[in-house]
Protein backbone atom coordinates (compact mmCIF):
# COMPACT_ATOMS: atom_id res chain seq x y z
CA UNK A 1 0.00 0.00 0.00
CA UNK A 2 1.51 2.76 -1.09
CA UNK A 3 1.43 5.76 1.91
CA UNK A 4 1.32 9.57 -0.44
CA UNK A 5 -0.48 12.68 0.31
CA UNK A 6 -2.22 15.07 -2.79
CA UNK A 7 0.27 17.57 -1.36
CA UNK A 8 3.34 15.20 -2.29
CA UNK A 9 1.49 14.99 -5.95
CA UNK A 10 1.24 18.58 -6.45
CA UNK A 11 4.92 18.91 -5.83
CA UNK A 12 5.42 16.35 -8.13
CA UNK A 13 3.22 17.51 -10.84
CA UNK A 14 5.24 20.77 -10.76
CA UNK A 15 8.84 18.96 -10.92
CA UNK A 16 8.02 17.18 -13.71
CA UNK A 17 6.32 20.03 -16.03
CA UNK A 18 9.48 22.01 -14.91
CA UNK A 19 12.32 19.57 -14.57
CA UNK A 20 13.70 22.14 -12.16
CA UNK A 21 13.03 22.19 -8.27
CA UNK A 22 14.21 25.95 -8.27
CA UNK A 23 11.30 26.62 -10.57
CA UNK A 24 8.77 24.25 -9.11
CA UNK A 25 9.21 25.95 -5.25
CA UNK A 26 8.99 29.54 -7.06
CA UNK A 27 4.96 28.15 -8.43
CA UNK A 28 3.77 26.65 -5.22
CA UNK A 29 5.54 29.17 -2.64
CA UNK A 30 7.49 27.02 -1.15
CA UNK A 31 11.36 26.63 -0.68
CA UNK A 32 13.79 24.46 -2.68
CA UNK A 33 14.94 22.07 0.54
CA UNK A 34 11.00 21.46 1.22
CA UNK A 35 10.63 20.28 -2.61
CA UNK A 36 13.73 18.13 -2.52
CA UNK A 37 12.53 16.68 1.00
CA UNK A 38 8.89 15.68 -0.47
CA UNK A 39 10.33 14.16 -3.38
CA UNK A 40 12.63 12.16 -1.62
CA UNK A 41 9.51 11.25 0.53
CA UNK A 42 7.25 10.26 -2.79
CA UNK A 43 10.37 8.26 -3.92
CA UNK A 44 10.69 6.30 -0.65
CA UNK A 45 6.96 5.67 -0.64
CA UNK A 46 7.35 4.19 -4.26
CA UNK A 47 10.37 2.34 -3.86
CA UNK A 48 11.73 3.57 -7.15
CA UNK A 49 13.38 6.42 -8.29
CA UNK A 50 11.45 9.00 -10.17
CA UNK A 51 13.72 11.69 -11.38
CA UNK A 52 17.54 11.21 -12.41
CA UNK A 53 19.69 13.78 -12.72
CA UNK A 54 22.98 14.40 -14.98
CA UNK A 55 24.53 17.66 -13.94
CA UNK A 56 22.15 19.89 -13.13
CA UNK A 57 19.51 18.69 -15.43
CA UNK A 58 16.85 16.33 -14.49
CA UNK A 59 14.41 13.86 -16.41
CA UNK A 60 11.36 11.82 -15.72
CA UNK A 61 12.32 7.86 -14.84
CA UNK A 62 10.09 5.34 -17.13
CA UNK A 63 8.61 5.54 -12.81
CA UNK A 64 8.48 8.90 -13.30
CA UNK A 65 6.24 9.04 -15.93
CA UNK A 66 3.94 6.42 -14.89
CA UNK A 67 3.38 8.37 -11.43
CA UNK A 68 2.64 11.03 -14.02
CA UNK A 69 0.05 10.03 -15.62
CA UNK A 70 -1.73 8.66 -12.32
CA UNK A 71 -1.03 11.86 -10.51
CA UNK A 72 -2.66 13.81 -13.14
CA UNK A 73 -5.67 11.61 -13.63
CA UNK A 74 -6.05 11.60 -9.36
CA UNK A 75 -6.33 15.66 -10.14
CA UNK A 76 -8.79 15.24 -12.28
CA UNK A 77 -10.80 13.49 -10.55
CA UNK A 78 -10.19 15.46 -7.03
CA UNK A 79 -11.49 18.88 -9.58
CA UNK A 80 -14.74 16.76 -10.47
CA UNK A 81 -15.72 15.52 -6.83
CA UNK A 82 -14.92 19.41 -5.71
CA UNK A 83 -17.13 20.73 -8.74
CA UNK A 84 -19.82 18.11 -7.98
CA UNK A 85 -20.31 19.02 -4.57
CA UNK A 86 -19.89 23.17 -5.67
CA UNK A 87 -22.84 22.08 -7.80
CA UNK A 88 -24.84 20.03 -5.27
CA UNK A 89 -24.85 23.22 -2.63
CA UNK A 90 -25.87 25.46 -5.10
CA UNK A 91 -22.59 27.32 -6.06
CA UNK A 92 -21.30 29.08 -9.05
CA UNK A 93 -17.75 28.66 -8.49
CA UNK A 94 -14.82 26.80 -9.30
CA UNK A 95 -11.71 27.19 -11.75
CA UNK A 96 -11.60 27.04 -15.48
CA UNK A 97 -8.13 25.91 -16.88
CA UNK A 98 -8.31 27.25 -21.18
CA UNK A 99 -5.15 26.91 -23.58
CA UNK A 100 -5.64 29.05 -26.73
CA UNK A 101 -3.78 29.06 -29.65
CA UNK A 102 -1.96 32.39 -30.63
CA UNK A 103 -3.69 33.73 -32.94
CA UNK A 104 -6.87 33.83 -30.57
CA UNK A 105 -5.23 35.83 -28.32
CA UNK A 106 -6.60 38.80 -30.42
CA UNK A 107 -10.04 38.10 -29.66
CA UNK A 108 -10.05 36.06 -26.30
CA UNK A 109 -9.45 38.83 -23.52
CA UNK A 110 -12.59 40.53 -24.91
CA UNK A 111 -15.05 37.57 -24.61
CA UNK A 112 -13.11 36.59 -21.42
CA UNK A 113 -13.77 40.02 -19.70
CA UNK A 114 -17.26 39.62 -20.40
CA UNK A 115 -17.21 36.40 -19.15
CA UNK A 116 -15.88 37.03 -15.90
CA UNK A 117 -17.96 39.58 -15.34
CA UNK A 118 -21.30 37.42 -15.87
CA UNK A 119 -19.35 34.94 -13.69
CA UNK A 120 -17.62 36.71 -11.23
CA UNK A 121 -16.44 33.44 -8.69
CA UNK A 122 -15.35 31.13 -11.27
CA UNK A 123 -10.99 31.48 -11.25
CA UNK A 124 -10.20 31.92 -14.96
CA UNK A 125 -6.61 31.11 -16.45
CA UNK A 126 -5.01 31.51 -20.17
CA UNK A 127 -2.40 29.47 -21.23
CA UNK A 128 -1.22 30.68 -25.05
CA UNK A 129 0.64 28.70 -26.71
CA UNK A 130 0.95 26.93 -30.53
CA UNK A 131 -1.32 24.49 -32.27
CA UNK A 132 0.61 20.93 -30.97
CA UNK A 133 1.28 22.74 -27.68
CA UNK A 134 -2.57 23.35 -26.65
CA UNK A 135 -3.83 19.89 -27.28
CA UNK A 136 -0.37 18.15 -25.26
CA UNK A 137 -2.42 20.60 -22.86
CA UNK A 138 -5.52 19.13 -23.16
CA UNK A 139 -3.95 16.10 -23.20
CA UNK A 140 -2.20 16.16 -19.94
CA UNK A 141 -4.87 16.98 -18.10
CA UNK A 142 -3.62 21.01 -17.90
CA UNK A 143 -6.55 22.80 -19.70
CA UNK A 144 -10.03 21.99 -19.46
CA UNK A 145 -10.94 23.17 -22.67
CA UNK A 146 -8.83 24.18 -25.81
CA UNK A 147 -9.35 27.34 -28.87
CA UNK A 148 -7.82 26.41 -32.02
CA UNK A 149 -8.96 27.15 -35.38
CA UNK A 150 -7.92 23.45 -36.47
CA UNK A 151 -9.29 20.50 -34.06
CA UNK A 152 -7.09 17.64 -33.63
CA UNK A 153 -7.02 14.21 -35.41
CA UNK A 154 -8.78 11.06 -33.93
CA UNK A 155 -11.56 10.04 -31.32
CA UNK A 156 -10.13 11.42 -27.86
CA UNK A 157 -11.35 14.70 -28.28
CA UNK A 158 -14.38 16.40 -29.12
CA UNK A 159 -14.89 19.88 -30.76
CA UNK A 160 -17.37 22.79 -31.86
CA UNK A 161 -17.42 25.68 -33.88
CA UNK A 162 -18.00 28.77 -32.43
CA UNK A 163 -16.80 31.96 -34.53
CA UNK A 164 -15.63 32.28 -38.28
CA UNK A 165 -11.78 32.44 -38.87
CA UNK A 166 -11.21 34.01 -42.51
CA UNK A 167 -7.30 34.15 -43.20
CA UNK A 168 -6.10 36.18 -45.76
CA UNK A 169 -3.13 37.20 -47.36
CA UNK A 170 -1.18 40.45 -46.33
CA UNK A 171 1.41 42.58 -47.52
CA UNK A 172 3.22 46.20 -46.94
CA UNK A 173 1.22 48.84 -47.79
CA UNK A 174 3.63 49.63 -51.04
CA UNK A 175 4.24 45.87 -51.86
CA UNK A 176 3.56 45.83 -56.00
CA UNK A 177 0.92 42.97 -55.65
CA UNK A 178 -1.46 45.40 -53.75
CA UNK A 179 -2.02 47.16 -57.06
CA UNK A 180 -3.07 44.07 -58.96
CA UNK A 181 -6.83 41.55 -58.21
CA UNK A 182 -7.25 38.18 -58.59
CA UNK A 183 -3.31 37.45 -57.89
CA UNK A 184 -2.92 33.39 -58.93
CA UNK A 185 -1.17 30.95 -56.65
CA UNK A 186 1.74 31.09 -59.05
CA UNK A 187 1.83 34.88 -58.65
CA UNK A 188 2.08 34.01 -54.99
CA UNK A 189 4.63 31.49 -54.91
CA UNK A 190 7.54 33.45 -56.32
CA UNK A 191 7.39 35.93 -53.54
CA UNK A 192 9.17 35.23 -50.29
CA UNK A 193 7.13 34.39 -47.18
CA UNK A 194 6.75 35.14 -43.45
CA UNK A 195 5.54 32.01 -41.90
CA UNK A 196 4.63 30.49 -38.80
CA UNK A 197 6.76 27.17 -37.22
CA UNK A 198 5.79 23.57 -37.97
CA UNK A 199 2.93 22.18 -35.24
CA UNK A 200 1.03 25.53 -36.24
CA UNK A 201 -2.14 25.49 -37.23
CA UNK A 202 -2.03 28.23 -39.80
CA UNK A 203 1.94 26.83 -41.08
CA UNK A 204 -0.51 23.66 -41.67
CA UNK A 205 -3.22 25.89 -43.87
CA UNK A 206 -0.32 27.35 -46.45
CA UNK A 207 1.37 24.06 -46.74
CA UNK A 208 -1.98 22.52 -47.92
CA UNK A 209 -3.10 25.49 -50.12
CA UNK A 210 0.47 25.64 -51.92
CA UNK A 211 0.41 21.73 -52.45
CA UNK A 212 -3.09 21.64 -53.45
CA UNK A 213 -2.31 23.83 -56.94
CA UNK A 214 0.62 21.56 -57.06
CA UNK A 215 3.21 24.42 -56.12
CA UNK A 216 6.43 24.11 -53.94
CA UNK A 217 6.19 25.97 -50.67
CA UNK A 218 7.30 29.67 -51.46
CA UNK A 219 10.87 30.49 -50.35
CA UNK A 220 10.10 31.71 -46.32
CA UNK A 221 11.41 32.48 -43.04
CA UNK A 222 10.03 30.89 -40.26
CA UNK A 223 8.82 32.67 -37.01
CA UNK A 224 7.58 31.93 -33.69
CA UNK A 225 4.78 34.65 -32.89
CA UNK A 226 2.10 36.36 -35.23
CA UNK A 227 3.39 39.63 -34.21
CA UNK A 228 7.11 38.85 -35.48
CA UNK A 229 5.32 38.10 -39.21
CA UNK A 230 3.58 41.31 -38.94
CA UNK A 231 6.69 43.37 -38.25
CA UNK A 232 8.45 41.67 -41.23
CA UNK A 233 5.83 42.22 -43.68
CA UNK A 234 5.01 45.72 -42.65
CA UNK A 235 9.20 46.11 -43.22
CA UNK A 236 8.52 44.51 -46.46
CA UNK A 237 10.48 41.08 -45.62
CA UNK A 238 8.05 39.46 -47.45
CA UNK A 239 4.39 38.30 -47.62
CA UNK A 240 2.37 36.86 -44.71
CA UNK A 241 -0.81 34.88 -44.54
CA UNK A 242 -2.91 34.77 -41.27
CA UNK A 243 -5.72 35.39 -39.39
CA UNK A 244 -7.94 38.29 -40.26
CA UNK A 245 -8.79 38.64 -36.56
CA UNK A 246 -4.60 39.59 -35.75
CA UNK A 247 -4.49 42.36 -38.07
CA UNK A 248 -7.21 44.53 -37.04
CA UNK A 249 -5.42 47.67 -35.55
CA UNK A 250 -2.84 47.32 -38.79
CA UNK A 251 -5.25 47.43 -40.99
CA UNK A 252 -6.97 50.46 -39.08
CA UNK A 253 -3.41 52.44 -38.95
CA UNK A 254 -3.13 51.40 -42.60
CA UNK A 255 0.21 49.59 -42.14
CA UNK A 256 -0.76 46.55 -43.47
CA UNK A 257 -2.76 45.61 -47.08
CA UNK A 258 -4.96 42.27 -47.63
CA UNK A 259 -4.26 41.12 -51.07
CA UNK A 260 -7.01 40.32 -53.53
CA UNK A 261 -5.89 36.73 -54.12
CA UNK A 262 -7.50 33.68 -55.55
CA UNK A 263 -9.24 31.17 -53.32
CA UNK A 264 -8.77 33.87 -50.02
CA UNK A 265 -9.53 34.33 -47.65
CA UNK A 266 -9.21 30.70 -47.07
CA UNK A 267 -12.60 30.55 -44.44
CA UNK A 268 -11.32 28.72 -41.25
CA UNK A 269 -14.07 28.55 -37.88
CA UNK A 270 -12.36 28.63 -34.47
CA UNK A 271 -13.10 25.80 -32.43
CA UNK A 272 -13.18 24.87 -28.71
CA UNK A 273 -11.89 21.30 -27.79
CA UNK A 274 -12.11 19.22 -24.99
CA UNK A 275 -11.18 15.31 -24.08
CA UNK A 276 -14.61 12.74 -24.45
CA UNK A 277 -13.19 11.37 -21.31
CA UNK A 278 -13.30 14.99 -19.02
CA UNK A 279 -16.34 15.29 -17.00
CA UNK A 280 -17.03 19.31 -17.61
CA UNK A 281 -17.73 21.12 -14.89
CA UNK A 282 -20.04 23.93 -14.56
CA UNK A 283 -17.72 26.67 -15.34
CA UNK A 284 -16.27 24.86 -18.21
CA UNK A 285 -20.39 24.31 -19.34
CA UNK A 286 -21.14 27.97 -18.83
CA UNK A 287 -17.84 29.03 -20.83
CA UNK A 288 -18.75 26.31 -23.52
CA UNK A 289 -22.01 27.76 -23.97
CA UNK A 290 -20.99 31.28 -23.84
CA UNK A 291 -19.00 31.05 -26.73
CA UNK A 292 -22.01 29.88 -28.87
CA UNK A 293 -24.08 32.48 -27.68
CA UNK A 294 -21.67 35.87 -27.86
CA UNK A 295 -18.58 34.98 -30.08
CA UNK A 296 -20.19 36.19 -33.57
CA UNK A 297 -21.85 39.16 -31.94
CA UNK A 298 -18.58 40.02 -30.18
CA UNK A 299 -16.53 39.96 -33.15
CA UNK A 300 -15.05 43.22 -34.17
CA UNK A 301 -17.25 45.22 -36.95
CA UNK A 302 -14.02 45.72 -39.15
CA UNK A 303 -13.16 41.96 -39.51
CA UNK A 304 -16.64 41.59 -40.43
CA UNK A 305 -17.09 43.92 -42.92
CA UNK A 306 -13.75 43.26 -44.42
CA UNK A 307 -14.53 39.58 -44.95
CA UNK A 308 -17.63 40.70 -46.64
CA UNK A 309 -15.96 43.10 -49.29
CA UNK A 310 -13.20 40.66 -49.87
Amino acid sequence: MLHLTIRQLEIFDAVARHLNHSRAAKELYLSQPAISMQIKQLERSVGLALFDQVGKVIHLTEAGQEMLRYSRNIAQQLEEMDAMFGEMKGLERGRLNISAVSTASYFMPQLLAKFIQQHPKIKVSLHVANRDAAIKLLADNSADLAIMGQPPEGTDMLSKSFMQNPLVVIAAPDHPLTKLRDIKPKQLAQETFLLREQGSGTRGVVERYFASHKLKLPTHMEMDTNEAIKQSVQAGIGLGIISLHGIELELEMKRLRVLSVDNFPIMRHWHIVHRKDKRLSNAAHAFNQFLLDEAERLTLPATRNHTRAT
